[in-house]
């Protein structure tokens, strides 16, 4: 295949000289005249374990070249690889405006393109930039239709430095955001011998993979120092401790906590975050991630209450109470807690879960309804059916497997907030509201 890199950063360069050992025949493009001349010269422009070699070679074997002219670029290239610098909140403005000139670049010299060109994008760009920015960036400078006339996709990089070339031929997945289907074909073919799971999707899911990405790998990064930081207060070895916490696969290391969703509660997470942040307090120790995450879990309480009351009805029906579907431990539920606030407010309740039933309740979560809400319990009902036949708007509090059948169940002027999921449905104006989905 023809290819064309445009940005001979640590990305660029990375992908021309590894696309280039796979076979195909790569045009690098800079605005540097230094990094052009370095490649031409078989030398690379950044440092990179092995990449120094692979640019030898396939220079050599006339399968890697470089240049500052856009036109002769395009008129050699099937496929626009860009690898431009990427926008950030002190820089955005700046950085966006490389993408734009390449954008402009490809989009003008493709008026006398002879085939129909996929452009894609390796940059790490905020969602929403491929079609506020570079589509229309590539059309008008094109005169072409993205999706008719040329492709359209986002190809976000998984590379780190110091293993940039093992890890593009051994990515942990490739991500290919496609305006259309026969715009992610071609590409898909440029990865048809790396073996990694192949996941083909919308734009916007695309360029936020990279995102969550990042921000995972820095929050880990954050709670381990944190970890370590306490450990240390308490003369603990911090590195045994996370050698141990990471030998969990099932829980801390897996996929199990990280679905977006309602918030945390039960007897546990949050008494024993309290308690370990209030040991950091006695030994002086600045715990900033860890104490964030209350004040977070507290505010996606309040998201549900918002999303409640901007439904407008006064009536409402709760489908699951406990913090989690299968217990009836009420113990700092966040439904509980949303269930008292909305209470407050006026609104008319109904409440469902068939593990919270007082005669099934014994010991602490007996006490607890009696003592602790026993308002609420006495607006308990014994069915679903109960609580649809009273509410207009009706919350989906926990994942029991009675409640997935609720949404097709809506009479008119019902709507759904659903805290946990229950359906693959994304958000339906007026009729079904996923809390962050």
């Amino acid at each position: 295949m023809k290819l064309s890199v445009w940005g001979l950063g640590y990305v660029g360069t990375v992908s021309a000289g590894c696309l280039a050992q796979e076979g195909h025949e790569v045009i690098g493009v800079d605005s540097e005249q230094t990094k052009v001349d370095l490649i031409n010269a078989g030398k690379t422009p950044i440092i990179e374990k092995d990449i120094g070699r692979i640019i030898r070679q396939q220079v050599a074997a006339g399968r890697l070249s470089a240049t500052m002219d856009a036109a002769v670029a395009v008129q050699r290239t099937d496929l626009f690889l860009i690898c431009v610098g990427t926008p950030s909140r002190s820089n955005g403005d700046i950085e966006l405006k490389y993408v734009r000139r390449v954008c402009e670049q490809i989009g003008a010299a493709l008026r006398s393109h002879p085939g129909a060109p996929v452009v894609a994008v390796r940059s790490t760009l905020l969602p929403g930039t491929m079609r506020e920015v570079v589509i229309p960036t590539l059309e008008a400078c094109s005169g072409r239709r993205a999706g008719l006339e040329f492709g359209v996709c986002i190809n976000p990089e998984f590379l780190r430095e110091g293993t940039a070339v093992r890890d593009y031929f051994n990515p942990p997945k490739t991500v290919i955001g496609e305006l259309n289907r026969a715009s992610g074909d071609l590409l898909m073919n440029l990865y048809a011998r790396i073996e990694a799971p192949l996941v083909r999707t919308d734009i916007e899911t695309a360029e936020m993979v990279k995102y969550a990405d990042n921000a995972w790998h820095a929050l880990k990064v954050g709670f381990a120092n944190e970890i370590g930081n306490i450990c240390k207060g308490l003369e603990v070895d911090s590195h045994r401790v996370m050698d141990i916490f990471c030998r969990d696969t099932t829980l801390n290391l897996s996929p199990y906590y990280l679905k977006p969703g309602f918030a945390f509660g039960g007897s546990c997470l949050p008494k024993d975050l309290r308690a370990l942040l209030y040991k950091a307090k006695t030994l002086d120790v600045s715990l900033p991630i860890l104490a964030a995450i209350l004040p977070s879990n507290e505010q996606q309480i309040e998201r549900g209450v918002r999303a409640v009351i901007e439904k407008g009805s006064k009536k409402v029906g709760v489908l699951g109470f406990s913090f989690k579907a299968g217990t009836d431990d009420l113990r700092e539920s966040p439904v509980v807690e949303l269930t008292e606030r909305l209470i407050g407010k006026g609104f008319d309740l109904r409440i469902y879960d068939k593990s919270v039933s007082l005669a099934s309740i014994h010991g602490a979560n007996r006490d607890y309804i009696l003592n602790h809400i026993p308002h609420i319990s006495r607006l308990m009902v014994a069915s679903i059916d109960e609580v649809l036949d009273h509410a207009g708007t009706i919350v989906i509090g926990n994942a029991a497997p009675e409640f997935r059948d609720v949404p097709k169940r809506l009479t008119d002027g019902q709507a759904i907030i659903d805290f946990v999921r229950v359906t693959d449905s994304r958000s339906i104006a007026g009729v079904y509201e996923g809390i962050c989905w």
